[in-house]
């Protein structure tokens, strides 16, 4: 976790995911003398891009969370080094919960949010069921950055743009896109899943005798891997085909599960003739 940065002021927007919480961010930033807002992984000043990566921009759901959850090493040294050299100022976070603002605010080191702002304490009941209709039925989300923003670092479909939709006195631009992906909730990947694909990628190698054991950490932002195999006897050498091993699960599990595989460490427990295969 990185340093805290004790000189950021930190208030969260909070709501449900399709609530319209993107639509109306500048103008509750506005209203509360914000200087930056973190929307789904991005660092927005005045419906500028400054600094991260659109949590929209991922091409599987697992990814776009984690992304949005500053879960990438790079991604969130990128975000931390930025606010660092803006502090002091004040950000908000916006968020589907308010927990989920509080692991926002502990992944990048951030002060707790001083103050929670709902989407009910700014939006009437019929405008969030109009958002969640939209939501739902057209599979757009809202960001609150202009056209020319959004395709320098934004590979989805661009939908259109929007002003003053809702009369809020907001003359920030905001613009409409169709991710590659759309869903609603949570989502997490179970142990045994990555289990299972890892078997598999070991089993199927053909220098792979028997896979004796393995083991997953999961450490929250990462995943550790540990395999214990025994090989048979050939060329090129033990050391290359366990790192060809290691490298091949960890592609695979990332590409799959969209997991960030930290490391899968290889033990060769035995070598053996590849004669005794048909013994």
């Amino acid at each position: 976790m990185p340093a805290l940065l004790d000189g950021i002021r930190v208030i969260a927007f909070v709501g449900p995911a399709g609530t319209g919480k993107s639509l109306r961010a500048q103008f509750v930033a506005r209203q509360r003398d914000i200087d930056y807002i973190i929307d789904d992984g991005l660092v927005i000043a005045r419906g500028r891009i400054v600094a991260g990566k659109s949590a929209k921009t991922e091409k599987n759901m697992v990814r776009a969370i984690r992304r949005a959850m500053f879960l990438f090493p790079d991604h969130r040294a990128e975000v931390t080094g930025f606010l660092g050299d803006h502090s002091p100022c004040s950000l908000m976070v916006i968020a589907t919960s308010q927990g989920m603002a509080e692991k926002i605010c502990r992944a990048l080191g951030l002060n707790q949010p001083e103050q929670f702002v709902h989407i009910s304490d700014v939006a009437s009941p019929e405008e969030i069921a109009k958002a969640q209709y939209e939501r739902k039925h057209k599979k757009q989300h809202v960001i609150p950055v202009s056209q020319a923003q959004i395709r320098k670092n934004y590979t989805g479909k661009l939908v259109g743009r929007l002003r003053n939709l809702l009369r809020l006195k907001d003359t920030y631009e905001k613009t409409i896109v169709r991710p590659p992906f759309s869903f609603f909730g949570d989502i997490k990947i179970d142990t045994e899943a990555v289990l299972q694909i890892s078997r598999h990628v070991v089993s199927s190698h053909a220098r792979v005798s028997t896979l004796s054991d393995i083991q997953v950490k999961d450490l929250d932002t990462t995943v550790e891997i540990a395999l214990t195999v025994v090989l048979y006897l050939g060329s090129p050498s033990l050391v290359d085909i366990a790192r060809e091993i290691s490298k091949r699960v960890k592609l695979t599990v990332e590409f799959l599960c969209g997991l960030d595989v930290s490391k899968v460490d290889v033990y060769v427990e035995k070598v053996i003739r590849f004669e005794s295969r048909q013994s």
